[in-house]
């Protein structure tokens, strides 16, 4: 199987050339997707794995704040918490990732004091993506410089719905070289498109194309910051793209639902989208991951309830 892009090394030339590759892909069938996503979010899960499948979506958690109101105490809080979910449960999985805004990359890092818990950054100029390039630059070099292990950036809807397809993959190239740091390594980069703005499958399905062409290490559904975010829909596109990337360049992208999955039930669909769609090798929070910052306690909540046999609360959880 191969394992490089030089099959699309032509596709990336010219915005010609672009926009050509990304109008042949074939028309999404938006019936038959949003058919499928409910089909499959109708499947029963048993006891046992129940409880692995909960396990499972509490270490795929990117815990989340992305508020103006953020402070050092409450970014030291939400770590605590990444780390250490459940007091009472010492066997509770930690969560993937404490997702922050730049500024607080240092204070993140510094409480999780080298637990097994990621750093990511939104960059860019998340939620909107309204700057000049070298303010994008500048904002995702920060974030890296400041120890922050991965970086969730937003692409501009604007370039991209004006048909600039070109100018929106130079974006995310960019982005991609400037996660780079002096030692060789590199933080992993998340692209958000903001499936809500855009429109169309079709849209969604050439803004994944462009973001895996790009140097994508994740591609991600939504900021969280816009009416329509994650759907089964929308998520179950995602993961056909990059199944199918991987089919013909060799290259496993992850995917990131983010936005509007709150409860154990709704997570558990997206995991059976995930293992119908894309098979156990994206079941793991290498390559998957839910953005997501009250689902964790509705999580904790019905794990509790397998362990216990009680139902116990929301009083029973921290509140975030």
């Amino acid at each position: 199987m191969p394992t490089t892009l030089t099959a699309f090394a032509d596709v990336t030339t010219s915005d010609s050339a672009l926009r050509r590759f990304l109008h042949g892909l074939p028309g999404v069938d938006a019936v038959g997707l949003e058919a499928r996503a409910a089909s499959l979010g109708t499947r029963s899960i048993k006891t046992t794995a129940k409880a692995y499948a909960i396990d499972l979506a509490i270490s795929m958690i990117d815990l989340t704040t992305l508020e103006g109101a953020d402070t050092p105490g409450k970014v030291r809080a939400l770590s605590a918490k990444a780390v250490n979910p459940d007091p009472t449960d010492r066997t509770t999985p930690m969560t993937a990732a404490v997702c922050v805004y730049p500024d607080m990359v240092a204070t993140a890092k510094a409480a999780l004091n080298g637990a097994d818990v990621k750093v990511a950054s939104v960059a860019t100029a998340f939620p909107a993506g309204r700057a000049a390039l070298p303010v994008k630059l500048a904002d995702t070099r920060d974030a890296v410089a400041a120890g922050a292990d991965e970086i969730d950036m937003v692409i501009d809807r604007g370039a991209f719905l004006a048909g600039r397809y070109l100018e929106t993959y130079e974006l995310i190239k960019a982005v991609k070289e400037a996660c780079a740091r002096p030692d060789g390594s590199a933080a992993r980069l998340k692209v958000i498109f903001e499936t809500g703005e855009l429109s169309t499958y079709d849209n969604i399905r050439r803004a994944s194309w462009i973001g895996m062409l790009a140097g994508a290490d994740f591609i991600k559904t939504s900021t969280g910051k816009v009416g329509v975010n994650a759907t089964p829909a929308n998520t179950l596109l995602m993961l056909e793209a990059v199944r199918d990337f991987k089919a013909q360049t060799g290259i496993q992208i992850g995917v990131k639902p983010a936005g509007g999955i709150r409860t154990t039930k709704d997570a558990i669909k997206f995991l059976v989208l995930v293992n119908e769609t894309v098979g156990e090798e994206w079941l793991s929070n290498t390559w998957f991951r839910f953005g997501a910052s009250s689902l964790l306690n509705d999580l904790l909540m019905q794990r509790q309830k397998l362990s216990t046999g009680r139902y116990s609360g929301p009083d029973y959880v921290t509140v975030d």
